[in-house]
């Protein structure tokens, strides 16, 4: 029963992870991507003070880069996890890769260009954070080609699985956050981003992410054991319950007026 509850659970929780996923892209692409086209990029600072500056324009470019490339891969990312797609429509499948490898990459470079020229609000430790989910951000996007160029499909699944975990830290990042607010009113958070927690989640965003993708590669162990499936689904059910409380929390304040201003609604 525990087995089967672990499938069922793992299904549903891709499912909400790739809607309030894909839903924060489209408000990174409303929101930040276009005001960077439409000329009004001073926008961005009424969410996050200080990121836009008039002195330092290749940082803005970078930036702004990083932001297009990144709304992209949250949505298309969990396209690429669909097997009725793979199977059915393999060509959508290696397009859609291919876009989401580029944007992958232009995401890690325009990220790393901002650091280089301008620095993050959090000083040096934030610097060396998220320079690090940079770089490795570029290394699996190209591990992933590489093994299915190589028709390595096992461990090019596997790459995708770590670049997937990645791509998805911007949005947990806000998540986490979001979580923290409401839980504690931000303690050990300061305006320019160098409180304890601050430091903490520097790293938090996307390394546990990693661990998660390693357990999600090696599943077929863990199913076979009852206990850690049943630990699994426990786990799963608390993070299906806390990013839908948490999605709903962003799209009432944050995510749905940038998006409905762009549908017209």
């Amino acid at each position: 029963m525990s087995v089967k509850l672990f499938g069922i659970l793992s299904k549903i929780l891709s499912v909400v992870v790739w809607l309030s996923s894909g839903l924060f892209g489209l408000y990174i692409l409303t929101f930040y991507a276009l005001a960077l086209t439409n000329g009004n990029s001073d926008q961005w600072n009424k969410v996050l003070p200080g990121l836009y500056d008039s002195s330092t324009p290749q940082a803005t470019q970078g930036i702004g880069l990083h932001f297009a490339a990144g709304g992209l891969i949250l949505i298309l990312g969990s396209l690429q996890f669909i097997k009725s797609i793979r199977k059915s429509y393999p060509q959508v499948h290696r397009w859609v890769g291919r876009l989401y490898i580029f944007a992958s990459v232009f995401a890690s470079i325009g990220g790393l260009i901002f650091i280089i020229q301008k620095g993050t609000i959090g000083g040096w430790l934030m610097d060396v954070g998220f320079a690090g989910y940079g770089v490795l951000m570029f290394v699996c996007a190209i591990q992933t080609v590489r093994f299915a160029r190589a028709k390595d499909f096992v461990n090019h699944r596997a790459w995708a699985l770590r670049l997937y975990a990645l791509a998805i830290g911007s949005w947990l990042y806000r998540m986490e956050y979001g979580f923290w607010h409401a839980a504690t009113g931000l303690v050990g958070h300061t305006d320019t981003f160098s409180g304890p927690f601050d430091y903490f989640m520097d790293f938090f965003f996307y390394l546990p992410n990693l661990l998660v993708a390693e357990f999600f590669i090696r599943k077929k162990v863990f199913v076979t054991k009852s206990y850690l499936a049943a630990i699994g689904s426990f786990l799963m059910l608390a993070m299906i319950g806390f990013i839908g409380l948490a999605t709903q929390v962003f799209w009432k304040h944050y995510w749905s007026e940038p998006i409905l201003k762009w549908l017209g609604i």
